[in-house]
């Protein structure tokens, strides 16, 4: 009864992710998504133009180790890798960047019986994201976003 989340976003232990946002960019990676469970464990998604190799993830990993010792950032275990086929979206620019992919986005609170939208990006338009979902358009805020995929390219 009233189980708990296994992973806790890290901002209320890290703070602000910004720092985070420009390390990983002046290496030429972008943070995806971050996480952090109970036990410690830390998890960095990365990517970059042409995608993601191990060697990326163990150079991103090494950095990270030598940076989280210098912030006094204690951890268990640090993982990094690629955000995969089915990448998170999470801000506007993501959203703008796939246009023309397919996305699963699930909605906070229900809209016209719906809490899960499954369809075509096709951009963002004053700050909403613009999805087409079985030929209607919908404009989506992302504030009313409780989580984005893309859909994997078959």
């Amino acid at each position: 009864m009233g189980g708990s989340a296994h992973f806790l976003f890290v901002k209320p232990i890290l703070g602000s992710e910004d720092w985070l946002e420009a390390t990983l960019g002046s290496l030429g990676y972008e943070l995806v998504d971050l996480e952090v469970s109970r036990s410690r464990l830390v998890r960095v998604f990365i990517d970059k133009p042409g995608g993601i190799s191990v060697d990326d993830c163990a150079m991103v990993s090494h950095h990270l180790t030598r940076v989280f010792e210098v912030e006094g950032f204690e951890y268990e275990r640090l993982e990094v890798s690629s955000p995969g086929l089915d990448r998170p979206l999470k801000r506007l620019g993501d959203f703008e960047r796939f246009a023309g992919r397919d996305a699963t986005v699930r909605l906070k609170l229900p809209r016209e019986g719906r809490r899960r939208l499954e369809g075509r990006i096709v951009g963002i338009e004053g700050g909403s994201v613009l999805i087409e979902v079985e030929g209607k358009r919908w404009s989506v805020a992302m504030t009313d976003i409780d989580r984005a995929r893309l859909v994997p390219d078959v």
